[in-house]
């Protein structure tokens, strides 16, 4: 028997990666987040399984699922959305599948900075405009965020910035990103990517927070914040050019 942590991905049934998709079918039990997990995803199920919504259940709850499967023989698909690797509360069930003895093993999944990105048809490191990417957040009630990881410490570098769990709490990611970005900075926010309900809305730093309260976004929305967001004037990538020597392409690819 084993638990299978599955990252299902930022919604579309189809963003699942097939080493996913095969381990759901294959599993006699499904526990699943369903506030964030669309009921398209569990047509992967076979025929009969048990099919378990976490979301009401606390952590006492869900690995008694897992020990009474465990106990039964029976392997479980675990769905959590997004990649497992951010914001995902496996680490603990893990601790404690390691307490009791239970196997597991985990595969990874599209991630909804990645889903906003191709939504936005964006590339989110430019040459010369930022080379970096911060996955971050704002304190919730969940999980408060460490002194020093605060959004002013990454605004500081200028990397293109993708602020997950925050949409609720949009006009303080604006007042400490300014000082920074400044109030003309281009921002993106991709509510629900990848699902039937998609929404985007662009605009910069300083009118961001009043198109956020018109749309009503609430929740399930992600804010992506820099410079790469909206330019078209940045130098291509050396990678591609004629004279760049590389191994693939020695002389830069002339004849």
């Amino acid at each position: 028997m084993t638990v299978h942590f599955i990252g299902a991905g930022p919604g579309a049934a189809d963003l699942i990666t097939l080493r996913g998709r095969d381990l759901i079918a294959a599993c006699p039990v499904c526990l699943y987040a369903g506030s964030l997990i669309p009921q398209a995803l569990l047509g992967w199920c076979p025929a009969g399984a048990r099919i378990v919504d976490t979301a009401p259940l606390d952590l006492d709850a869900i690995v008694a699922e897992i020990r009474a499967a465990h106990e039964a023989g029976l392997d479980v698909a675990r769905l959590h959305s997004g990649d497992l690797s951010i914001w995902s509360a496996t680490g603990e069930q893990m601790r404690r599948l390691d307490a009791l003895g239970i196997p597991y093993d985990v595969t990874p999944g599209v991630p909804a900075f990645a889903a906003a990105a191709a939504a936005l048809k964006r590339e989110l490191t430019l040459p010369g405009l930022a080379q970096s990417l911060v996955l971050t957040r704002t304190s919730g009630r969940a999980s408060a965020m460490p002194d020093k990881e605060k959004l002013t410490t990454f605004a500081a570098s200028g990397a293109t910035l993708a602020i997950h769990l925050s949409i609720h709490v949009v006009e303080q990611v604006v007042a400490e990103l300014t000082p920074f970005y400044g109030a003309d900075c281009p921002v993106a926010i991709v509510f629900r990517a990848s699902w039937p309900e998609e929404r985007i809305l662009h605009g910069r730093l300083g009118d961001i927070a009043a198109q956020v309260h018109a749309a009503a976004l609430e929740r399930t929305a992600l804010i992506l914040v820099g410079p790469a967001l909206g330019s078209a004037d940045f130098a291509e990538s050396a990678l591609y050019s004629t004279g760049y020597d590389r191994r693939f392409r020695p002389g830069g690819g002339r004849p």
